[in-house]
């Protein structure tokens, strides 16, 4: 009787060295003009301003290195020290009522019904305004010459939202925030809510939970990318708000609404000093970096 020798396990070529270096070439030249853009019009700028904290570069004139004079100078700044507090100040505050607002009204839109795309619709339109345009808008409505809105509030025997308060001041800009952005962040909102698996949703009411406790339990915890998304653009644009307080209020009065990116524009085009405007600007993208990294370790801590 003859035996079979086994059969020897078929080994497949592997791709010539020559073949995986000419497939990385390509890829390469795919990311190249990628990588180009990002390289010239963020890591080019970047540089150059980091360059530019170090030295005394006036507008019109030859630079002068003088480092650190003008990240030491920062702790000296009245202004920039009134500013960092406005700041955070109207940071908070615009963070928690635009966040309660947004999410509200992805609750309130959540499931499809009569109306309902007619509501998303209507929540979303402001967002398709330019902000500068949006600014203009509310300055117009909140004129004292010309504007309809502090005339009703008069008559309402409400306070004016161009009164020359400080406060009242600040509440124009938020409401212009919440009007402007409430229905962008709706929509990402929305996007986490229809992600969760409506399945989920009905085992927990088998098992008898409530609304409060569906919520908390269920919603919250799924949609914790999603609301961590929405915090960062929230918390870092109201950290570099400029527009709506250089149109609607000039930084008034006497400064209370000047905002950090007001500061460094006024350092760099209304003082001259670049130099100034450059290391503001490094210390507040520290800032930016440090916290989105802390948003970012928090959330993949919780999500494991």
């Amino acid at each position: 009787m003859t035996l079979l020798a086994p059969a020897r396990p078929t080994v497949l070529p592997s791709a010539p060295p020559r073949r995986k270096r000419n497939k990385q070439w390509i890829g390469a030249l795919y990311a190249a003009p990628t990588a180009f853009v990002v390289g010239m019009f963020f890591v080019v700028p970047l540089a150059l301003v980091v360059w530019m904290s170090l030295h005394h570069w006036p507008l019109l004139g030859a630079p002068t290195l003088n480092a650190p004079e003008n990240y030491a100078g920062l702790g000296e700044d009245e202004l920039l020290r009134t500013a960092v507090w406005f700041t955070l100040k109207y940071t908070v505050v615009v963070t928690v009522l635009l966040f309660a607002l947004s999410f509200g009204l992805a609750l309130m839109v959540q499931h499809r019904g009569r109306g309902v795309g007619l509501l998303r619709t209507a929540f979303f339109l402001p967002a398709a305004v330019g902000f500068a345009s949006a600014s203009l808008l509310f300055l117009g409505l909140l004129s004292d010459e010309i504007g309809p809105v502090n005339d009703l509030l008069a008559g309402d025997g409400y306070l004016s939202l161009t009164s020359g308060s400080p406060n009242t001041a600040l509440g124009s800009a938020v409401v212009l925030v919440l009007w402007r952005f409430a229905g962008f962040n709706m929509l990402i909102l929305l996007t986490g809510l229809q992600a969760i698996p409506l399945d989920v949703y009905e085992a927990a009411r088998l098992d008898g939970a409530t609304r409060w406790q569906i919520f908390r339990r269920i919603t919250v915890p799924l949609m914790r990318p999603t609301i961590a998304l929405v915090l960062t653009l929230m918390i870092t644009g109201s950290l570099l708000a400029f527009d709506q307080f250089w149109i609607l209020t000039r930084g008034g009065p006497d400064n209370s609404t000047t905002s950090l990116v007001m500061v460094i524009y006024r350092e760099a085009f209304i003082e001259l000093d670049l130099g100034s405007a450059a290391a503001i600007s490094v210390v507040l993208l520290g800032v930016l970096i440090v916290f989105n990294a802390i948003q970012l370790g928090v959330l993949r801590r919780r999500s494991q």
